[in-house]
This record gives C-alpha cells, structure tokens and sequence, in this order.
C-alpha cells in the first residue's frame, strides 16, 4: 500500500442497530491493508465499543448524531468516534474495567478496556456536556 492517507468519515444515527453498520463500514475500508482476520475482528470489535458507548453513554438512548472517522498512513489505522452527548466527567475513572454510568445494571462497563485490549493506542477525550471523542489506532500487518 503507498504512504498516502486515505480518509472515511460518516455521519450516523445514534441507534444500536447502526454499530454493526459502523462495525462492518470501518472493516471494508481497512480490507485494503490486507489485515489478518484476527487484525480485522480487533478493529470490528473496538469500532463496536465505541459506538456502543455513543448511543448508550453519551446519548442516553436520546437521538444524536455518531460521527466516525477513520484513516490509512502506511500501516497504521486511526478511527476516530465522536458524538455530541452528555460527556464524561472523569476520564480516567471511566477508563477503569467494570466502571459503568449505566444504572440500569445491563452493562459490565468492560467498553473501553475492550478498545484498549484490541487496539495499540486509545485515547479519550471528554468534558460534561461537549460530548467524547475516542481516538483508537493500530498498526495493521506489522
């Protein structure tokens, strides 16, 4: 593959039946890169995290708009999920594993420790009412 960038973005409906869509988008426009299957279902799997943690987290089942990048330097992916909800007042507490907001005891808040377990970098970015922004990469055939 040449060292140009290569870009998607896309703007979804902060529905949970658009994290397989966004799963499988993200995982179509990697293809190129050659990934194993194992590369391929970490990136799906974190996409699904993220997104996940759009609708349920930062929109509170509200509407709301998941907007998505991703990107190809090289061999390196950069995906970006963004959304304009609720934001996280403590980064670092909701980074830890089993920390959940959810009140409704449906959710094991394992999300980002996901991201962080499939990805070679994760990092957040929150404020109370601005909304998240996650930025996950990883190096592909490397």
């Amino acid at each position: 593959m040449e060292n140009r960038k290569e870009q998607l973005r896309m703007e979804i409906e902060s529905l949970s039946k658009n994290e397989e869509f966004a799963r499988v988008v993200v995982a179509v426009f990697i293809s190129r890169m050659n990934p194993t299957l194992e590369e391929l279902d970490d990136v799906k799997t974190a996409v699904s995290e993220a997104v996940t943690n759009a609708v349920i987290h930062g929109y509170q089942g509200k509407d709301g708009i998941i907007y998505i990048e991703a990107s190809v330097e090289g061999d390196e992916l950069t995906v970006i999920v963004r959304d304009k909800g609720v934001g996280i007042r403590d980064v670092k507490q909701a980074m830890e594993p089993m920390f959940t907001s959810d009140t409704t005891g449906e959710r094991s808040g394992m999300g980002f420790s996901f991201m962080e377990a499939f990805m070679d970098e994760v990092r957040v970015e929150s404020a109370p009412d601005e909304g998240t922004t996650v930025t996950m990469k990883k190096r592909i055939g490397g």
